[in-house]
């Protein structure tokens, strides 16, 4: 892939990168090694100007996605509480949109879509390209991907800034190539140009 040249319309969309899926009670593998690199890609976006959206669970404190309500996973990311805060190493700027999700006590949400009002945040700021990294990649990232796709976004996942759950063994490398195939572009920090040309905007690059 030639270079990506950051450009108007391009947004840097920071998924769920909380205490309890980095260190706490449902803490994804090698989770915190995304973290400087996410800062790096953030950097870059300030020095454009470009808007960094940061999600995050936002539960109640019985939701349904809680085993002991039958659902998948145990108690994370409670409104209010320490887990549910943003990793203190994230480097979020002043600014940041924060878009919560999944905070209704009946619905699960692992789309930045779904539920939320990120669609008309993203349209409201002339948004049609999405540079998508966080946690974790065969849940929140790749639904928040499928959902940019069909809405007509652009969307780029940032593979070198993902990590999966891996709750069956190979699913965060099926989920990759789910993105792919559904149209996603995968993207390395290397890719994504530091600095923006002064003659107009590069041409696509995929």
């Amino acid at each position: 892939m030639s270079a990506i040249e950051l450009q108007r319309g391009d947004a840097l969309l920071v998924v769920d990168v909380q205490v309890d899926f980095v260190s706490g009670t449902l803490s994804v593998p090698d989770a915190a090694a995304v973290i400087p690199v996410l800062n790096r890609y953030i950097a870059r976006f300030v020095a454009q100007g470009l808007p960094v959206i940061a999600t995050r669970d936002w539960h109640p404190a019985d939701h349904c996605s809680f085993r002991e309500r039958g659902g998948l996973w145990p108690p994370h990311c409670v409104v209010d509480t320490p887990g549910g805060a943003f990793d203190p190493r994230l480097a979020l700027p002043p600014g940041t949109i924060v878009v919560s999700k999944a905070t209704a006590r009946d619905r699960e949400a692992y789309s930045a879509f779904a539920g939320t009002d990120l669609d008309r945040q993203l349209s409201a700021l002339g948004i049609g390209r999405i540079f998508v990294g966080g946690l974790a990649t065969d849940y929140c990232v790749r639904e928040t991907i499928r959902d940019a796709l069909q809405g007509g976004y652009r969307a780029c996942f940032l593979v070198d800034a993902i990590r999966a759950v891996d709750v069956h063994p190979g699913d965060g490398a099926r989920a990759l190539a789910e993105m792919r195939g559904a149209g996603a572009a995968s993207v390395a920090l290397p890719d994504v140009a530091a600095a923006t040309s002064r003659h107009g905007p590069a041409a696509a690059d995929w």
